[in-house]
């Protein structure tokens, strides 16, 4: 988003707004809390992004009003618990405090897997374990392919260092989508080649893999979390994550995506905006580096990119990218499922290292009584 389309207010209405004194403005400026721009009249004076002056107003109300902050911290709210995994900053998206965009040039799943989770045994990707239970035909799209994999996840398992348990998980999803055990090859090689893609996809795939690796409490990787302070194991604290990716609002949106890509004038349009990053989801540009797009789905973005003035997001840049080179319908799903299980095996390994319950309160709320017709 350039500065132009930002509604922008002085420093003296920004700090009268806020209750705070300029000094106060300028240290929200210098901690990525306000966004701050040169006047286009004036280069001496400074001016101020009205929505983040907004958002802090909304967000001190909160916490002058503890109930309400409560109450709201489940939907796009207040931090309601510590995480060393990802950071979601000033617009960008940080692995363990490394940009998750600069990871992607080069990395592969497994290296992400390494830096998101921590100590693991350096062996564990290259002496793999056999796979548990029968594979099958290879499952796309979320509901078949969440079966697919629950039922892999759920085979009996023999007691395992954590590399090899962390290894063999990953490796299970990634078979659910095959139907054939990727063994030691790198899954963003082994998924190219199951799939019979083109060779330059195989860099594509890696690098959608490695951005979907965590995002910070997501739906499904708090679900992992609250799994997980149970006690659980790490298969069924994945395969808590699985069924909430599953849903149409979270990982399902590929496939709203999709169906609005085949039909622009009759399916509703995918949101280009992204709560988390006003100035647009940074994954979906660096997934779409150099991606050959169809003609039809490159004017379908430019057209909604100019109705709604923002950029594709992640869900948007995964089903173009699975159209581009033609992979199974449903691969954009599963590419996010398979990615997202690095960052899910890091959350449930952090939650069970704190040993805590997540067990919040509810509100009561009586229910109305209706008279009966």
């Amino acid at each position: 988003m350039d500065q132009a389309s930002l509604d922008l207010t002085s420093a003296e209405v920004a700090s009268s707004r806020l209750g705070i004194s300029r000094a106060s403005l300028y240290a929200y400026v210098s901690r990525g809390l306000i966004r701050s721009y040169a006047s286009p009249h004036d280069p001496r004076q400074r001016l101020y992004a009205l929505d983040d002056v907004e958002a802090l107003m909304e967000r001190k109300a909160r916490f002058r009003r503890p109930t309400v902050a409560a109450a709201t911290a489940l939907d796009w709210g207040l931090p309601v618990l510590e995480t060393s995994i990802t950071q979601i900053r000033d617009g960008r998206l940080f692995y363990r405090g490394q940009d998750a965009i600069a990871i992607t040039r080069t990395a592969t799943l497994e290296d992400v897997a390494r830096l998101l989770i921590g100590a693991l045994d350096g062996n564990a990707f290259h002496h793999p374990s056999p796979i548990p239970g029968a594979l099958t035909e290879p499952a796309f799209g979320p509901h078949d392919f969440v079966a697919q994999a629950i039922r892999l996840l759920s085979a009996p398992s023999v007691r395992e260092t954590r590399g090899a348990e962390v290894a063999a998980i990953l490796r299970m999803t990634a078979a659910a989508a095959t139907g054939a055990d990727p063994g030691i090859q790198p899954i963003h090689r082994h998924l190219a080649s199951a799939w019979k893609a083109p060779p330059q996809a195989a860099d594509a795939i890696r690098r959608a893999l490695v951005l979907c690796a965590d995002h910070e409490l997501s739906s499904s990787a708090f679900a992992v979390r609250v799994t997980a302070s149970t006690g659980a194991s790490l298969r069924n604290a994945v395969i808590a994550g699985l069924a909430a990716l599953s849903g149409p609002y979270h990982g399902g949106m590929t496939e709203r995506v999709r169906a609005f890509l085949n039909s622009p004038g009759t399916a509703p349009h995918p949101a280009f905006r992204h709560r988390l990053y006003p100035e647009g989801d940074p994954r979906a540009r660096a997934l779409l580096e150099n991606v050959p797009l169809l003609a039809s789905d490159a004017t379908t973005l430019r057209v909604l990119a100019g109705v709604s003035g923002g950029s594709p997001s992640i869900d948007v840049a995964l089903v173009v990218t699975e159209r581009a080179y033609g992979l199974p319908t449903g691969a954009a799903f599963t590419l996010f499922a398979i990615g997202r299980t690095a960052g899910w095996l890091a959350h449930a390994i952090e939650q069970r290292s704190q040993a805590t319950l997540i067990r919040p309160r509810a509100r009561y709320v009586a229910a109305e009584n209706k008279p009966s017709s």
